[in-house]
């Protein structure tokens, strides 16, 4: 920590931190500083696929947020994991490479003013960083640091359910990232050879721990953002106060401060900063320093509701672990091959339709298991079953993040707000009518299916609607706390280039930045948004250094003159 001025300080080094880190540290000439509040990604579970059973709830690489009681899910409380670790959620989450739909990014783009933001303006973003396995196309990109694969497992009782589905008027899909995902296929993702590929590997290792103006502090926990009034009155990011090292230390940027803390953390950031809804921070007692009402609004997630059926004559997960011999052999296969069960994402088979025959395009998500078990990170079932969990791609509830103190140790309130809405309430009870038919479907037959839970004694809107608020639980998508918008929207904490308004010098990079959420996995439209800022930053810096050049810059030229 011998020197403390940078041109960019990033906070947080998951997945749009990690990323933005590689691209503006390219720049030789610009010093970066990446700042992550974890510790390394030198945990050997983070890097089995399947080691998230063992990340996530555990403190060495997650925050360990829980939900305040949800009226929606009965008064229930939540986890709600978020990565604290080098590569921050894609070094604990299900692996899953998703775009979500078109119709997304097109009402991204209505909802800022600005046309950048359509699906054919986004695709080349996607496409600049990833690694496709079957090379390019007029969708997929090669040779990037973002590695896709296809997933190194197969289920009978999965392809069962895929043809049920099929039978069921679901099409099949090879690929859900087209930009129409309709359809039923194994989802593809983030690894590589067998191993979990997240972005401080991907973005990181190859390339910045080499760059000699790249600096990266673990360990460093954001206090708050330093905020300066400059001559003609705007006010200006040009810090952070950091804890690290028994300390707290001030570090400056001439450029820009970059955001990347998540959906929970960049509005506690900027909360206790004194940026966000007045009466918030008056409460503790945080000097405002600008009113942005949306700082902590508009919180959406999407919300798993798990229907569990029992099955005889194939094998799942629950009987081939629960027995040495099982898993000795799962341990040999991955040991081996770097396949088999120890290579899963949480979720192998996908499935996107409508919950009902009036939705205009496809509004839930199905990830199915071989598994079951009560909740996670409880024992598998003695049983063999499967598990076709369902969500809402599109909810209408909202919830919200807000600091509970002025003390950045402090973990803010999360209500997340699920199933608020009768809108919600009414997709919950069709999505579940809609699993109890794919079960019904000659395909899985042969396997006998019982639904285990939920049961099927519930029946009408409200038994399913109360149902989905006992079992349901979130997917870990939280996004749209710091959303971007038009000038005239007075929730809107961005600009469509995802600057802070009103403070010059600031940007929020990750998924709080969506105004809505996306029709699948949030990590990679994350990821796609890191790679568009990367772009604006570098070009708004080539501009400054046009008008007034680096200091750097300004040297070199002097020794040339020698």
């Amino acid at each position: 920590m011998s020197d403390t001025h940078f041109d960019y300080i990033i906070i947080g080094a998951g997945t749009a931190g990690c990323l933005l880190a590689n691209r503006l540290s390219a720049d030789r000439s610009k010093r970066v500083l990446l700042l992550e509040a974890g510790r390394r990604d030198d945990y050997h579970w983070i890097h089995i696929p399947v080691g998230y059973l063992y990340c996530i709830g555990n403190p060495r690489t997650d925050w360990l947020y829980s939900t305040q009681a949800d009226a929606g899910l009965n008064g229930r409380i939540l986890r709600y994991p978020r990565g604290k670790t080098l590569g921050g959620s894609s070094s604990i989450n299900g692996m899953i490479y998703m775009r979500g739909q078109a119709r997304d990014y097109d009402s991204w783009a209505r909802a800022t003013g600005d046309a950048s933001w359509t699906w054919d303006n986004v695709l080349p973003y996607f496409k600049k960083h990833e690694d496709y396995y079957k090379g390019a196309d007029a969708v997929h990109g090669e040779g990037g640091e973002w590695r896709v694969e296809r997933q190194r497992v197969r289920w009978d009782i999965l392809d069962a359910f895929a043809q049920a589905a099929q039978e069921a008027g679901i099409p099949h899909s090879e690929d859900f990232n087209r930009g129409d995902n309709e359809g039923v296929g194994y989802f593809q993702v983030n690894q590589k050879k067998g191993w979990r590929w997240n972005t401080a590997k991907a973005f990181l290792r190859p390339a910045c721990y080499g760059r000699p103006n790249f600096e990266m502090w673990t360990m460093a926990h954001v206090a708050r953002l330093v905020i300066e009034e400059q001559a003609d009155g705007a006010r200006r990011c040009t810090g952070a106060q950091v804890w690290a090292e028994n300390e707290l230390v001030t570090v400056t940027a001439a450029r820009e401060v970059l955001l990347c803390a998540g959906s929970v953390g960049s509005p506690q950031i900027l909360q206790l900063s004194g940026i966000g809804p007045a009466p918030l921070l008056q409460q503790y007692g945080i000097p405002v320093v600008k009113d942005l009402p949306g700082v902590g609004a508009n919180l959406q997630d999407h919300l798993q509701i798990r229907a569990v059926f029992k099955v005889s004559g194939v094998a799942t997960l629950n009987t081939l672990a629960n027995s040495w011999l099982g898993k000795a052999r799962i341990g040999l296969e991955y040991a081996f091959k770097r396949s088999g069960p120890m290579s899963m994402a949480p979720s192998q088979l996908g499935a996107f339709t409508r919950s009902s025959p009036d939705q205009p395009y496809p509004n839930i998500e199905y990830h199915v298991q071989p598994l079951s078990l009560d909740a996670f990170g409880e024992p598998l079932h003695d049983f063999n079953a499967f598990t076709a969990s369902v969500c809402n791609l599109n909810p209408t509830s909202r919830g919200f993040v807000r600091i509970c103190s002025n003390k950045f140790e402090d973990a803010p309130l999360i209500a997340p707000g699920y199933l608020n809405t009768p809108e919600d309430r009414k997709v919950a009870a069709d999505s579940l009518r809609v699993t109890r038919r794919i079960a019904a479907q000659p395909a899985l037959a042969k396997y006998q299916p019982s639904e285990w839970r939920p049961g099927t004694q519930y029946q009408s809107d409200e038994e399913l609607a109360r149902l989905a608020g006992d079992i349901a639980t979130t997917i870990f998508h939280p996004v749209g706390t710091t959303r971007m918008g038009r000038d005239d929207d007075p929730l809107a904490v961005l600009d469509s280039q995802l600057r802070v308004r009103g403070i010059a010098g600031l940007r929020v990079v990750d998924a709080g930045a969506m105004p809505t959420i996306t029709s699948g996995n949030t990590n990679s439209p994350t990821l796609m948004m890191a790679e568009k800022a990367a772009g604006w930053i570098l070009r708004d810096s080539a501009r400054v250094e046009a008008l007034e050049p680096h200091p750097a810059a300004v040297a070199q030229e002097a020794i040339a003159m020698r």
